[in-house]
């Protein structure tokens, strides 16, 4: 049984929720993004919707859980939640956040100061699981300390029909919270632009351009699998914000600056955050070449990530035959490192020598 506390951190109030929240409830509640998200939620969401909520929050206290109320000078700015412990001291928490609160650390403050309460009445792990899609809460996850644990996929169903992935997170009582800054942190704006091109990340929209552009025969020439499916593509554009803000990778699609008409894509992947390396790369279609768009979009992501991560060296790979891609290379300042010999399977079955290259942090 969870005590009916009231929790002080920073600016913020954590307290059980009580009549005087339902207006505040029922206009967050309201909101497109929670609806997104909180696929059970009644939509249009009510005053009633808001007082049934209380009811089930009143009934959470009573079975040994917690439902707490995230007030800011007063006001109602979202909750967190604890299902009862089970038998091995673990409990499932959640959270939610209102509109006028986001983007403020709201939600990563309340559920870290939550979690350190629940670890002092006796629970003995913290779980809790995110849509993959939901880039803030995954945030929220990684902010509060918790580990992922894993992947649900096709867990529960959208609004739309569509199974979507969950990923799962835990946290345990001797858990030392660790720095929590990101090891590949947001553009400042969303985008890199040097206005002539825009780099931004892939989104499900860019998935029907993606594949037609691995597909063109320049482009799968050099490819080191299948194109895959439409399906698969539009796979990977979901992926895309897991994927930054999880530190494993950053996927880009490559925009003239003014149409913004999808050119091409680039990626920074195989983070090894113990080496500080991460590799590049890159693709184009046809229509878009002899621009110098590739190397003003591969120039632009390089000296970002020297400027604002701690990676020190960032290296590429070429098949020796592809001189458009050397030439890019040697036009944003990589150096040639040697040749892995045959090590790049072809779609004819031979295999090509791969060129190394590297470019390191300036002194």
């Amino acid at each position: 049984m969870l005590p009916r506390d009231v929790i002080s951190t920073g600016s913020l109030i954590l307290r059980p929720p009580g009549e005087g929240d339902v207006e505040a409830i029922t206009a967050a509640c309201g909101d497109p993004v929670m609806a997104r998200f909180l696929p059970l939620l009644p939509a249009p969401y009510e005053a009633s919707d808001a007082r049934a909520f209380l009811a089930r929050a009143e009934d959470r206290w009573r079975e040994g859980g917690a439902e707490f109320a995230i007030t800011e000078n007063g006001r109602w700015a979202g909750s967190v939640d604890v299902l009862p412990p089970d038998r091995w001291g673990a409990a499932e928490i959640g959270y939610l956040v209102a509109p006028w609160a986001r983007g403020r650390n709201v939600a990563g403050t309340a559920v870290r100061a939550v979690c350190d309460w629940a670890f002092d009445q006796g629970v003995r792990r913290l779980e809790l699981q995110s849509e993959l899609e939901n880039v803030a809460s995954l945030r929220v996850a990684y902010k509060a300390g918790f580990h992922e644990e894993g992947r649900r996929r096709e867990a529960k169903r959208l609004r739309d029909g569509r199974h979507a992935d969950f990923v799962l997170f835990g946290r345990l009582a001797g858990d030392a919270v660790e720095d929590t800054r990101p090891y590949l942190p947001p553009f400042e704006g969303g985008e890199l632009s040097d206005g002539v091109v825009r780099l931004s990340p892939m989104t499900v929209a860019d998935a029907a351009d993606y594949l037609r552009m691995i597909n063109e025969p320049t482009v799968a020439a050099y490819a080191m699998a299948p194109a895959g499916t439409l399906e698969d593509a539009e796979r990977r554009c979901r992926h895309t914000g897991y994927w930054w803000v999880s530190g494993q990778r950053i996927e880009l699609g490559i925009r003239e600056a003014v149409s913004g008409a999808f050119a091409g894509h680039i990626q920074l992947t195989q983070v090894a955050p113990v080496l500080g390396q991460a590799m590049v790369g890159y693709s184009l279609l046809a229509a878009y070449r002899g621009k110098g768009l590739m190397t003003r979009a591969v120039r632009l992501l390089v000296d970002w990530t020297f400027a604002n991560t701690v990676l020190h060296r960032i290296v590429a790979g070429t098949n020796v035959d592809n001189a458009a891609s050397q030439a890019v290379l040697e036009r944003t300042g990589f150096l040639t490192e040697g040749v892995h010999r045959e090590m790049l399977p072809g779609p004819d079955g031979k295999r090509a020598d791969d060129m190394l290259w590297a470019r390191v942090r300036p002194s």
